[in-house]
């Protein structure tokens, strides 16, 4: 197989159905979790889980759907609202690891996947202790730096 004929994760791992099922299988853990279900104003999660799913298809190659309505994703932007701690973090994590778990996919592509998550839910840190995340153009609140 060329190059140009190489197929993309998205490809390789499923598609649409692997992220559906990866996205679902989070978002259960998120709706009983207490840390994380308070950040998701949604009765049903139903936004939340679209964004998340068309994200992470677009990321690994997949439709570019995400693009198309949202833009450019600006993830720490997005985020800067919410108030991501460490705690924060690793609950997302949790869940989120236990959707890809589920998956029973290869394990270079299981690794790969985690991986990605991993760096990007480190980079969603914005405050130490749960309290107010610093708002986008404002001063860093001194516990914070």
């Amino acid at each position: 197989m060329s190059p140009s004929e190489q197929i993309s994760f998205f490809e390789a791992v499923g598609g649409h159905a692997t992220f559906e099922a990866l996205v679902d299988r989070f978002y259960e853990g998120v709706a009983e979790d207490p840390l994380l279900r308070p950040m998701y104003p949604e009765e049903d999660l139903s936004g939340a889980k679209e964004r998340l799913r068309t994200f992470l298809e677009q990321y690994w190659g997949g439709p570019k759907t995400y693009g198309e309505t949202r833009g450019h994703p600006r993830l720490r932007m997005r985020h800067a609202v919410f108030p991501v701690s460490p705690a924060a973090r690793d609950a997302w994590l949790r869940h989120m690891q236990d959707a890809v778990d589920s998956l029973d996919l290869a394990p270079m592509h299981a690794e790969a996947l985690s991986d990605y998550l991993d760096r990007a839910a480190h980079s969603m840190v914005n405050t130490v202790d749960g309290g107010v995340a610093p708002a986008a153009g404002q001063t860093v609140p001194d516990h914070l730096t």
